[in-house]
């Protein structure tokens, strides 16, 4: 072979790439995947990756639909980490709901976020009070085919009702309350859930939950999920306690993410001396005590590391069950 300059020259440019390329991936950040405009995980994921920046450590926001979208992603990729809904995992690790026919067997827990629960709000003059009232009735349910269409269509299916699903961002979904193009909104979050908000502040509304009857029914259906509260005053004209079904939402990683990258962002997060101040106000449930609420997932070996070192300030009960991992299993 006659090497001319010109193609030796090409072969030292390509060499010099190729000698680069694994630095430069070293260095890319780590994909973190949140949510929507108008959701809870998508401030929430600003504020760590922020929070993680003053201490070296780059993390890469991306929108996406929510928990499915995100335990896709990350089953999928060994540099992307996502916030999820862990009923939402449940159905993933099992191959069930959304995940159906494929078990999402790559994804780990790193650290706890905060609780979520489900709320429903509708304009007052609508005359819609409670869940039997949405028959027939236009509902937001946030992303197509994400965890709040899929708990509400469990919850439809225990009420006996047949709603016409809409599928939106929160934010968008809130305005088209407002100005009556669907009837209600249903949404899981932080409570008080911020889409429900912007309906409850700008309106006259009402935000409701489910009966006693009604969560326990989707409690038998789905195992994962608890029943949870929410007292007076927490929205605006709330007068009476709401009841509905909660889960705790995790961020979560690829278990191939090396043990230092997700040992450095789960030390770094859980660090925090008032996570509430220094990450999001929601973060008041990202504390290394708060890891027990994960009965779904493994935990990531990198989060295990930081548990364990950090074992002066768990609970003897957090440790054991850090130790055992219990898996949550499909009823029969």
């Amino acid at each position: 072979m006659i090497l001319t300059r010109r193609s030796l020259s090409c072969g030292l440019l390509g060499l010099a790439t190729l000698l680069a390329a694994p630095s430069a991936a070293q260095n890319a950040p780590v994909v973190f995947m949140t949510a929507g405009d108008g959701s809870a995980f998508l401030p929430y994921g600003q504020g760590v990756a922020a929070y993680l920046a003053k201490k070296d450590i780059r993390l890469e926001i991306k929108k996406s639909g929510g928990s499915n979208d995100n335990l896709i992603a990350v089953d999928a990729s060994p540099m992307t980490i996502g916030t999820a809904f862990m009923a939402s995992a449940y159905e993933a690790v099992n191959g069930t709901g959304f995940a159906a026919g494929h078990k999402h067997e790559n994804v780990r827990a790193l650290f706890p976020m905060y609780e979520t629960s489900f709320q429903v709000a509708a304009l007052r003059k609508s005359g819609i009070r409670a869940l039997v009232d949405l028959d027939g009735k236009k509902v937001g349910v946030g992303p197509a085919k994400g965890p709040a269409e899929g708990f509400f269509r469990a919850a439809a299916e225990v009420a006996h009702i047949k709603p016409v699903i809409v599928n939106g961002d929160p934010a968008a979904l809130s305005r088209q309350v407002l100005d009556g193009e669907i009837d209600a909104l249903w949404q899981g979050a932080v409570v008080p859930i911020p889409s429900l908000i912007a309906v409850a502040d700008q309106a006259d509304a009402i935000v409701f939950g489910l009966s006693d009857t009604e969560v326990a029914a989707v409690l038998a259906k789905l195992p994962a999920l608890s029943p949870t509260s929410i007292p007076p005053g927490t929205y605006k004209g709330q007068t009476a306690e709401i009841k509905s079904f909660s889960a705790w939402n995790f961020v979560v990683a690829n278990k191939d993410l090396p043990d230092e990258v997700a040992y450095a962002i789960t030390k770094a997060v859980l660090s925090a001396a008032d996570p509430k101040s220094e990450i999001y106000p929601t973060a008041t449930g990202t504390r290394a005590a708060n890891a027990a609420n994960n009965r779904i997932l493994p935990f990531h070996p990198g989060a295990l590391r930081f548990y364990r070192e950090d074992s002066a300030s768990l609970s003897q009960d957090t440790l054991q069950h850090l130790k055992g991992q219990p898996a949550l299993k499909p009823r029969n």
